[in-house]
């Protein structure tokens, strides 16, 4: 498995992540160990959660996911082995039960939120601790047409990245990292922390696949030239691109079959998309999901993708999309396809 830098620290990532948002909904504890278990051997030393996981958030299962990390890092040791990444939720009226439904990034709530992260995982330090989303309004989880408020009440970037500084001292943080970030929040962020000695964003969590490359647009350049890698989240959109979703089929068990509320890559010019992404990995004889997972893999922004799965065998496939390299013609026939429907889902 191939090591990369983690922005500008002295940290090596695994190209590809574990994510865990299904551990503790659609997979059991004994299975979340198996996935670990086997991701590990795999050389993934790299592990993304947060604290308002599993997903989709009920007030039954928050923090069920960190727990199950933690069972498992008590169980087989070797922290030291292990690059754990969560985060820190931003205000959503969606997740009321959280902290009183007072959820902010401010210092009570962040540092709240660090505690009990911090025993759920069974650990007393965090090496990636990321901003879930921001705490102002702003355009994230695919809104569209920026609406700036009358009344700006969000809690300063300043005070978030104080607060975060204060934890990396205690050396309960080691690095801090961006989720659903803008442009401007991402630039803003970086500004602040170099003008006040602050702990410096070293990596951004924002969507990244074959249906939404809106990140190039504005944020992949300042990735690359701020050491701010991405960290690709949804990079098979859901599953959608391995193409099992296609001519409307429903496979029992599978995310989209389960909860309705994941849609975002499921409109109709998505799926037009998607038909031609899967029919051009099987006119390569490749499978379309590792085909859009070493895409994403191989792009010169992304620090490390983020994968998931409920079942080993899909595990083991996208852990077999590390050793793809695509062909030029490949990545050409790709952005003609974008190029013909760019960004069906934003």
């Amino acid at each position: 498995m191939q090591q990369r830098r983690l922005g500008h620290t002295d940290l090596q990532v695994s190209a590809l992540c574990l994510g865990t948002m299904t551990f503790g909904e659609q997979n059991n504890e004994r299975q979340a160990h198996a996935q670990l278990d086997r991701a590990r051997e795999a050389g993934v030393n790299f592990i993304d959660t947060a604290e308002m996981y599993p997903v989709p958030p009920r007030p039954e299962t928050q923090g069920r996911t960190e727990e199950y990390i933690g069972s498992w890092l008590a169980a087989r040791g070797g922290r030291d082995r292990v690059i754990l990444a969560t985060k820190v939720a931003g205000p959503a009226d969606w997740i009321a039960y959280l902290r009183g439904g007072k959820a902010r990034l401010d210092r009570a709530n962040i540092e709240a939120a660090v505690e009990s992260s911090l025993r759920r995982l069974r650990t007393d330090y965090i090496d990636l601790y990321q901003l879930h989303w921001p705490d102002r309004q702003t355009n994230y989880f695919g809104q569209l047409g920026y609406k700036h408020p009358a009344e700006d009440k969000s809690v300063p970037l300043l005070e978030t990245l104080q607060v975060l500084g204060d934890l990396v001292t205690e050396g309960k943080l080691r690095h801090i990292g961006l989720s659903n970030e803008t442009p401007w929040g991402t630039m803003r962020m970086l500004q602040l922390a170099e003008a006040h000695g602050l702990p410096r964003p070293v990596s951004i969590q924002n969507p990244y696949n074959l249906l939404n490359r809106t990140f190039e647009i504005g944020l992949a350049e300042i990735a690359i030239r701020e050491r701010c890698g991405l960290l690709a989240y949804s990079p098979m959109a859901f599953g959608v691109l391995s193409g099992k979703y296609l001519n409307g089929a429903r496979p029992a068990g599978a995310r989209l079959t389960l909860f309705e509320r994941f849609d975002r890559y499921s409109n109709p010019q998505a799926g037009r998309a998607t038909e031609d992404y899967v029919a051009l990995a099987r006119r390569y004889g490749m499978d379309p999901g590792q085909m859009a997972l070493a895409w994403v893999t191989s792009r010169p922004f992304v620090t490390s993708n983020i994968i998931g799965a409920t079942s080993m065998e899909q595990l083991e496939a996208n852990l077999g999309s590390a050793s793809i390299e695509l062909p030029g013609a490949v990545i050409e026939e790709i952005d003609a396809i974008h190029t013909r429907q760019p960004n069906p889902s934003p």
